[in-house]
């Protein structure tokens, strides 16, 4: 999900999603036990099959949907009022003070209506009252975004020095940093009427996401072959279950028949896609960027030099990448290693289905460096239904964290049992306790966080676990599997999102250029650099040309690097706190939990440990990739 704010507006709404998920809403029954282990996912042919406790109550949000509708009403009675201050705001600090509080509110009462509207529907997207009801909110977004489109040019007209004067009153001191940040966009900002008029084709600029996410509910897959000949559903869900099985010819059929049937539909990816990438770059010639990545990461208060130093460090590395292919391919024990094998196993024996009690316990386990304070509120979420476990009819795929400042963080899963849902849950966890000690120690304005922060908190978790996990690992063979998936999270998340990062950069600037996006044109670049970046060991086959048609991010402009910079930094704060112990602890409890966003980013990752403005953690992330890369090939070389 991503919505389009003019710089008046801070409604910031925090929301993950593993970029590996697809976005069907079909629903799965549990796997085999062959690919699950001997302990089977318990199977619910509906949700109300579900036990209560492993849903999450929404009634914490509001008792019913009645509710609702009247918290509705007087959101939409504040939005029509609230140009009553237009014209105000250079008379006095309080008129300033005034407006400023009404545009929190108007935010803050938003913010909830959207959770509650989107949680509804995520895990019963056939209901039809929920679809409307998420439709309520989708359109309350563009009034909001259209009725304070005036604000911030308004504050921009103001003079330099009547301004000053004005911020420095103590009744404007809670909005000194918001009203900084609109401050330093002046150069970007647009006369009040054309920023009202920017924001009323919001909806517009989110028909390629619409249309893309739906489109992709809708495509019908063939069935898929295993070894022994059994014919197999195929979706968007079971995609990437079947490429990480040890059946080579249930890997070879799913990733054929998978990106054949993309390619069949390849133009209208491409048009979804190109829409995409027109709409940012005319957002960004609008507003006066000079590209569209400079309007993402400046709005942000990220410099362009993160993004930069990030591909050519990551590139520079490239051949740790090539080295960790050689060995899979000669573990795997094949001629060629193809695409297709690249998830496959280092570990050929089952993997051991997880319950989801365990999961937790493991995740309990694995963040107890991060102190008692925090695994006790962790525990709080498991036991008072933050979080929606299993997949049912209906429910969407993926996993996220989704709150507001006037909820408890909720987590979304569709927990299987394997070794990656369990990541996963610590992943969304640590999301949610980011919300949790941010919304405790920031007032609500800066109570929101950037991507660029949360995905450190989120992978911190990962890594924690990871480390937990491979002490406690009582057999070579659960040490190798646990390097191999250690060793993948570093391929899907630092190398393979940067991967992502250099291709969006690339059609942004292809379009920016005057050059046609069609399917022919991406499907070259895709390949190109998808040959670079898994080297001489992988057989780039041509079906992985169409990888870009199942990202959604991409949707999500300029969003994917913060997946690898964030990984960077978490393995360097991981070390960090394994080194020092409690005091580094108290620094991510501090800054990297609790400032929200009452400073820049780059700021708060300083403050926490890591300095992300080099590229040393990048480079200090390359060199544990390299020390588990030996210890793997080590454990494989033994007799």
């Amino acid at each position: 999900m991503r919505t389009r704010f003019t710089i008046g507006m801070a409604i910031v709404i925090a929301i993950s999603l593993i970029v590996s998920s697809g976005l069907s809403d079909m629903f799965i029954p549990g796997l085999s036990v062959a690919e699950t282990g001997k302990q089977e996912m318990p199977q619910y042919n509906s949700r109300e099959e579900i036990p209560e406790k492993y849903k999450w109550n929404l009634q914490h949000i509001y008792p019913d949907q009645k509710a609702w509708v009247a918290d509705k009403r007087k959101l939409e009675k504040q939005i029509n009022s609230f140009d009553r201050h237009q014209g105000t705001l250079a008379d006095s600090p309080a008129a300033l003070a005034s407006a400023l509080e009404d545009t929190t509110a108007i935010s803050r009462l938003f913010q909830k209506l959207y959770v509650y509207a989107k949680l509804g529907l995520d895990v019963d997207t056939t209901n039809p009252e929920r679809q409307a009801l998420f439709d309520q909110a989708d359109k309350l977004n563009a009034l909001v975004l259209a009725k304070t489109a005036w604000l911030g040019p308004e504050i921009l007209s103001i003079p330099t020095e009547q301004i000053t004067r004005l911020m420095a009153a103590q009744e404007v001191a809670p909005y000194r940093r918001f009203l900084q940040q609109i401050l330093q966009t002046e150069q970007h900002s647009l006369p009040t009427e054309k920023e009202q008029l920017l924001a009323k084709t919001v909806q517009m600029a989110l028909i390629p996401e619409k249309v893309y996410s739906a489109f992709m509910t809708e495509i019908p897959m063939p069935k898929v072959v295993d070894e022994e000949g059994r014919q197999r559903p195929l979706t968007n869900v079971s995609f990437p279950v079947y490429l990480q099985s040890p059946d080579r010819q249930l890997r070879k059929s799913a990733f054929t028949a998978y990106y054949q049937t993309l390619a069949t539909y390849q133009n209208t990816f491409a048009e979804t896609l190109s829409g995409e990438v027109e709409a940012n770059n005319l957002y960004a010639t609008v507003h006066n960027y000079r590209t569209a990545l400079e309007a993402s990461l400046k709005s942000n208060e990220i410099p362009i030099e993160v993004y930069e130093q990030l591909l050519e460090t990551v590139n520079e590395h490239l051949p740790l990448l090539h080295r960790y292919m050689e060995l899979k391919k000669r573990s795997l024990g094949v001629k060629e290693m193809h695409m297709y094998d690249v998830y496959a196993p280092l570990s050929m024996t089952d993997e051991p289905y997880i319950p989801y009690e365990q999961a937790k316990e493991m995740v309990l386990q694995g963040v107890a460096p991060l102190g008692r304070k925090y695994v006790d509120a962790l525990n709080k979420g498991f036991v008072s239904r933050w979080i929606d476990v299993y997949p049912s009819a209906g429910k969407r795929s993926g996993a996220y964290h989704l709150g507001s400042y006037d909820t408890h963080p909720y987590v979304f899963l569709n927990y299987m049992g394997t070794s990656d849902d369990v990541s996963t849950l610590a992943h969304e966890l640590g999301h949610a306790m980011q919300s949790y000690y941010t919304n405790q120690n920031q007032p609500y304005l800066y109570a929101d966080y950037p991507i660029f922060t949360a995905e450190v908190a989120s992978t911190l978790n990962e890594i924690l676990l990871f480390e937990s996990r491979y002490k406690r690992a009582a057999t070579k063979q659960e040490k190798i599997r646990l390097l191999d998936q250690f060793l993948e999270s570093f391929r899907t998340t630092l190398f393979r999102q940067t991967q992502f990062a250099e291709f969006e950069k690339m059609i942004h600037e292809k379009d920016q250029a005057g050059e046609s996006l069609t399917a022919d044109a991406m499907k070259r670049m895709y390949h190109d650099l998808n040959k670079k970046y898994y080297g001489p060991h992988v057989v780039s086959d041509s079906e992985i040309a169409m990888e870009w048609a199942r990202i959604p991010h991409f949707y999500r402009n300029f969003y994917v690097y913060q997946y690898a910079t964030s990984f960077a930094a978490s393995v360097a704060l991981a070390e960090t706190i394994t080194r020092e112990g409690k005091p580094a602890v108290n620094r991510v409890l501090d800054h990297l939990l609790s400032a929200g966003s009452s400073v820049p980013p780059l700021q708060i990752l300083r403050a926490s440990g890591v300095d992300m403005s080099t590229a040393a953690p990048i480079k200090q992330a390359m060199v544990v990739f390299e020390q588990k890369l030996a210890e793997l090939e080590r454990l494989l070389n033994e007799k």
